[in-house]
């Protein structure tokens, strides 16, 4: 019997020296890279790869001097400019520390075999904030001060003026099918131009997107056009309170 309960205790050993192994084992995580060390890498000419994960039209419109375009909704098609050394340095960045896709982006690395995967969370409205080294593209214009509506507010207004907003989800329609604020309709940024005609310019428009780079293309362009009464509000405050989201077909 004493055999037996030994033989018992060993096995439980080697058992949780096991899962310890594999544990450690576990597959990389990315890391964090911060405005200062990013510009000091770059400008110490530093190895490395800077991604832009958002969509083409931002990165055609602007981004960090020197990054490639992989827009994590199209990584099959774009992975491939991915150095071939899985050892290599990779950053990752997007719209800002509320943007999910560099996040997405890294994760996509690591399974691929990455080791040495950075997130640049502050982003491109940091970057641009402190006037460091971008190209613009012939659209560029410097940024503006959009007017924001918090959630609360906007909760409110849906509740006792809907018939006077018009709220618009500017993401890409696999997004707004997924979840989107009730009641918006979905004009993708990358149409927006061609379709934002159909908007009535008596009625308040509010544009989102997911973090506020989309919307912020969305708001200028709506500016462009004469519209006078515009807001932006960011989806993923509206999460963050906790408040309704309808889904496609709802």
């Amino acid at each position: 019997m004493k055999e037996l309960k030994r033989a018992i205790a060993l096995s439980l050993v080697i058992l949780m020296c096991c899962w310890a192994s594999v544990s450690s084992g576990s597959v990389a995580e990315y890391g964090l890279i911060n405005t200062e060390d990013l510009k000091k890498s770059i400008d110490e000419g530093i190895e490395m790869t800077v991604v832009d994960a958002r969509n083409p039209e931002e990165f055609q419109e602007v981004h960090i001097k020197g990054a490639i375009s992989i827009p994590v909704k199209q990584w099959d098609k774009y992975a491939f400019q991915l150095p071939s050394e899985k050892g290599a340095k990779i950053i990752f960045y997007c719209n800002g520390v509320k943007c999910g896709k560099s996040k997405d982006a890294a994760q996509k690395a690591l399974a691929m075999g990455y080791e040495n995967v950075l997130i640049y969370a502050e982003g491109m409205p940091v970057w641009e904030e402190k006037g460091l080294p971008i190209y613009a593209g012939p659209d560029y214009e410097k940024r503006i001060e959009t007017t924001k509506i918090d959630p609360t507010a906007l909760d409110q207004l849906i509740k006792s003026s809907a018939a006077t907003i018009t709220i618009v989800d500017v993401r890409d329609p696999e997004e707004f099918t997924e979840g989107h604020i009730p009641g918006a309709v979905n004009i993708p940024v990358a149409n927006f131009a061609s379709q934002s005609s159909a908007l009535d310019k008596e009625k308040k428009i509010i544009v989102y997107c997911n973090s506020g780079g989309r919307s912020y293309n969305a708001y200028r362009k709506l500016m462009k056009l004469g519209y006078k009464r515009i807001n932006q509000a960011i989806f993923a405050d509206w999460k963050d309170q906790g408040l309704p989201i309808a889904s496609a077909g709802l």
